[in-house]
């Protein structure tokens, strides 16, 4: 999972990061002075092809514009799920993906939404989106569609259970090389579910024909005019401070959806 533009190697040293912000300082004139999003490691000043500088539409601040990776994955979640007006959608884990996942749950026509963290803390970002929250899915929740992006085997079961008949669990979280135990015994089988892989990799073959990554991604820029999101941009750090704050930050406990470093 090498991210765009990286240098060096795990453990360390690494030059690793993955979403930027910032102005164009030199380049076409097209460019020049705007802000751009940039998948590209931290740094307060790099260089990069010019179709890698992606504009920021102008109704989308800055800062959200720093949550454009995330809603392509939420995007193409969506996309996969096959979810459609009127349904009940489950989205268990609300880091950055699953609130981004739950925020454009929200705008489909009589989706009823329901975000699940055992987090009590991360309550007050389901409010800002307009959803409702949960520690854990109601019992018998038979939801039409359930969204996994806890990284965590306890949440995969949760998003198993919560899942009605013939319904469809998409699976988002990246668990490395790590093993997972599943439960695909009793419901699984009973219920015929449907566990579904979303990997913002590659565009759903429904969609490929039409569509490629630069579509995608300024469609996921677009989707960010909506300023319900900066409920999501909870810490803001100057690189210098960096060091001292992340391991807090970081931290599972911690309520922080999106911490933002500022150069």
């Amino acid at each position: 999972m090498r991210a765009p533009f990286q240098r060096g190697a795990f453990p360390f040293p690494v030059v690793y990061g993955y979403a930027a912000v910032g102005v164009v300082e030199h380049g076409p004139s097209s460019l020049l002075g705007r802000s751009v999003f940039a998948l590209h490691p931290h740094q307060d000043l790099f260089q990069i092809p010019a179709a890698a500088a992606h504009p920021v539409p102008e109704a989308v601040p800055p800062r959200r514009a720093t949550l454009a990776a995330n809603m392509e994955t939420a995007l193409n979640a969506v996309w996969d799920s096959g979810i459609g007006p009127g349904d009940r959608a489950i989205v268990i884990g609300a880091g950055a993906v699953g609130c981004l996942t739950a925020s454009l749950l929200s705008r489909i026509p009589g989706c009823e939404v329901l975000l699940i963290d055992r987090y009590a803390g991360r309550a007050g970002a389901a409010s800002q989106l307009g959803v409702k929250f949960a520690s854990e899915p109601p019992v018998n929740a038979d939801a039409d569609v359930v969204f996994h992006a806890s990284a965590s085997a306890g949440g995969l079961a949760s998003a198993l259970a919560a899942a009605g008949p013939e319904a469809v669990v998409v699976e988002m979280s990246w668990y490395g090389e790590g093993d997972v135990p599943a439960p695909l015994g009793g419901a699984f089988h009973s219920r015929r579910l449907t566990l579904r892989s979303s990997q913002v990799g590659r565009i759903p073959p429904a969609r490929a024909p039409r569509w490629d990554y630069a579509r995608r991604l300024r469609k996921a820029l677009e989707l960010l005019d909506d300023p319900r999101l900066d409920s999501l941009l909870t810490d803001e750090i100057s690189f210098e401070d960096a060091p001292d704050r992340l391991p807090e930050l970081l931290s599972p406990e911690h309520p922080a959806i999106v911490p933002l470093i500022r150069y």
